[in-house]
């Protein structure tokens, strides 16, 4: 089966595109084929941060609708589960993921998005969650991503009305981080993913389980958590480099470990 996700690796940052034409559908195929390249990106060296976008003028536009003719109560939360526990993966990945949302970025698509670390956005993309359209709910994490992200209000709205909103409104209530031309769009997603590879693998690692946290455990257990990581980071190599180029106004050479 060909691949529907193509990857090319510069300076240590892998661009993947997503290209199921006609409008880039996740279908359990393609999920399957992302939840192979997680386990292949996890345990590469050579990758220390990810952008992920899509072919033509979409970026995700959904679930393969056709897919759900065959599912009923049983297997749709199966379904549902499987979904799950893969965005749960991107989003707990130890690699920082950036989004570069080119296009129509909705359903199962703007739930994928939301598990991204870092969501860019060009401003004629359209986001939102249709589900109720059909007769359905978010099933892939989007009840419980979005309102964490915009608030519950404008989340319920959301959800309730279906409505699509461009990338300068995702901007205003916090729904992605900017807003670039689409033609420059994916270029500064590289550019902030080549920010992120400059530093140590290790910490990016301990500063996203740190982050994640946030929305896992308490303040005070969060800090806990933090403190711990803090005192690991002084267990490595690279906290020395970090340390003595800093002091001697150099730029650092991790050799993340």
């Amino acid at each position: 089966m060909a691949s529907h996700w193509n990857v090319e690796i510069i300076d240590r940052v892998a661009t993947v595109t997503i290209s199921n034409p006609p409008a880039n559908a996740l279908s359990q195929a393609v999920l399957g084929q992302l939840s192979e390249l997680l386990d292949q990106w996890e345990n590469n060296d050579e990758i220390k941060a990810i952008v992920l976008t899509g072919e033509g003028r979409f970026f995700i536009a959904g679930a393969d609708i056709k897919e759900f003719t065959q599912l009923n109560r049983d297997n749709a939360e199966e379904l549902a589960k499987k979904g799950q526990a893969l965005f749960n993966r991107l989003e707990t990945f130890p690699k920082p993921i950036i989004a570069a949302i080119n296009g129509a970025c909705l359903g199962g698509g703007l739930e994928l998005a939301l598990a991204c670390h870092i969501r860019l956005v060009a401003p004629e993309a359209k986001l939102g969650l249709p589900e109720l359209n059909l007769g359905l709910i978010p099933g892939y994490g989007g009840t419980q991503r979005l309102p964490r992200l915009v608030g519950r209000g404008k989340a319920t709205q959301m959800v309730l009305t279906s409505e699509m909103i461009g990338g300068e409104e995702a901007l205003r209530i916090g729904l992605v981080e900017a807003v670039y031309p689409v033609e420059q769009l994916l270029a500064e997603a590289q550019k902030l993913a080549a920010v992120f590879a400059s530093k140590s693998a290790i910490t990016l690692k301990f500063a996203l389980a740190s982050i994640h946290n946030t929305t896992e455990l308490s303040l005070s257990q969060g800090l806990e958590q933090e403190a711990k990581l803090f005192g690991d980071a002084f267990a490595t190599e690279d906290v020395k480099e970090g340390v003595t180029a800093f002091l001697e106004k150099r730029k650092p050479q991790f050799a993340d470990r």
